[in-house]
């Protein structure tokens, strides 16, 4: 008894980590599992988009595409490569918080998003900025497979 009333705080302390890390990671992810998410098409369809996120994306791909040239020819300054950076968080943030997806087509946008905030942290650090880019280019054209977005062409990197 007396090794069962030992154990019994750090039994009680133990489930209350788990359990605020459960709920941690549950209001984080909307509830679903994390692993549980990979990029697919809705029903062998692309995912509908809505006007916002058609223009964020858009607005991506433009400022994306005006940089590369500068990025290949190793130009593009490290001031640039911030200005474009915060560029696109700016419109990633506006997509965040303004688009209107179902439930699923959002949880698909939010794989796409967090490879272009990769990118764009990618693009904050001393060294290797253009691979940063390259994974701000790679997202738009997973962007252009599964979502529904007129006109949409993917850039070459």
């Amino acid at each position: 008894m007396r090794t069962i009333n030992s154990l019994m705080p750090a039994v009680v302390a133990l489930g209350l980590a788990l359990g605020a890390t459960a709920l941690a990671a549950e209001s984080h992810s909307h509830g679903h599992t994390p692993a549980a998410v990979q990029l697919r098409l809705d029903h062998g369809k692309k995912w509908q988009t809505d006007d916002v996120l058609r223009r964020g994306m858009g607005k991506i791909r433009s400022a994306s595409a005006a940089a590369l040239p500068a990025i290949h020819n190793n130009t593009f300054t490290p001031a640039q490569y911030g200005a474009l950076a915060a560029d696109i968080q700016a419109q990633v943030d506006d997509v965040v918080a303004n688009c209107k997806l179902s439930e699923e087509a959002d949880q698909q946008l939010h794989l796409v998003l967090e490879q272009i905030i990769d990118g764009v942290a990618g693009m904050k650090v001393a060294t290797g900025r253009d691979q940063g880019a390259a994974k701000i280019v790679r997202a738009l054209a997973l962007y252009g497979k599964y979502f529904d977005h007129a006109g949409w062409r993917r850039l070459a990197y």
